[in-house]
């Protein structure tokens, strides 16, 4: 039974969605404001936490922020605001994804099951525990990931994209699938979040962002990574 942290301070929309998701089968949670909402965050270790920007005591902005320097749990964001860069910050400091008010259950529910997904890798099942590339190394071990032998901090969706486009380096991953695998087939958001990603991942694992050696764009369709990879056990 998946367990849902929400935290938001305002009941008329706390009250409802625990009900709903509990009537759904869920585990639920409720922190009314920033403090409360942190440590629940961190001591209850839930499978999904959606977030209000606006909450007293501490901001969403600080609550996702600190989460993400121990936990990759998912993080759904809710904000009265369709502001494009609101949306980037929130993904810059560590949400998975957004949501504007107001917005139905139904539409939510699906942000959840699709944060609850998880890219299955083909490779797992052939206990392959190491990628390589050029300077670049992956360990699905303990998922972690180097560039000439140093430690590169890679958000969970970069993680996610880097392992899939590599694990798939002989073809091209179209947009389609991307979002299939690493956000999950219910994913609702704003399509360019795809390409804030890829913009990251370059930025962090190419020498030129602009000339990628890696991260090659299939314009119209997707994305591949453009060089030989080795798989290995470690």
């Amino acid at each position: 039974m998946s367990h849902i942290l929400l935290i938001d301070d305002d009941p008329m929309i706390t009250t409802p969605l625990k009900q709903a998701f509990e009537d759904a089968g869920y585990t639920v949670s409720v922190a009314n404001d920033g403090p409360d909402g942190l440590k629940k965050a961190l001591s209850l270790a839930p499978d999904v936490i959606i977030l209000d920007i606006m909450i007293p005591g501490m901001s969403g902005w600080d609550i996702c922020h600190a989460i993400r320097q121990q936990s990759p749990v998912p993080i759904i964001m809710l904000t009265a605001l369709d502001d494009t860069v609101d949306r980037v910050r929130g993904l810059e400091l560590g949400a998975d994804d957004y949501l504007i008010k107001p917005f139905s259950f139904q539409a939510l529910h699906a942000h959840v099951k699709a944060m609850l997904r998880r890219v299955t890798l083909d490779t797992e099942e052939n206990h392959v525990t190491l990628l390589r590339a050029g300077d670049i190394e992956v360990n699905l071990a303990t998922r972690t990931v180097t560039r000439r032998g140093e430690a590169i901090n890679l958000r969970q969706k970069e993680y996610d994209i880097l392992v899939l486009l590599m694990s798939n380096h002989d073809r091209v991953v179209t947009r389609d699938e991307l979002f299939d695998r690493v956000w999950g087939t219910d994913w609702l958001g704003d399509t360019r979040t795809l390409d804030v990603h890829m913009s990251w991942l370059r930025s962090k694992l190419e020498d030129n962002p602009g000339q990628p050696v890696y991260f090659q764009t299939i314009r119209g369709i997707g994305y591949r990574f453009a060089a030989p990879v080795e798989k290995a056990q470690e």
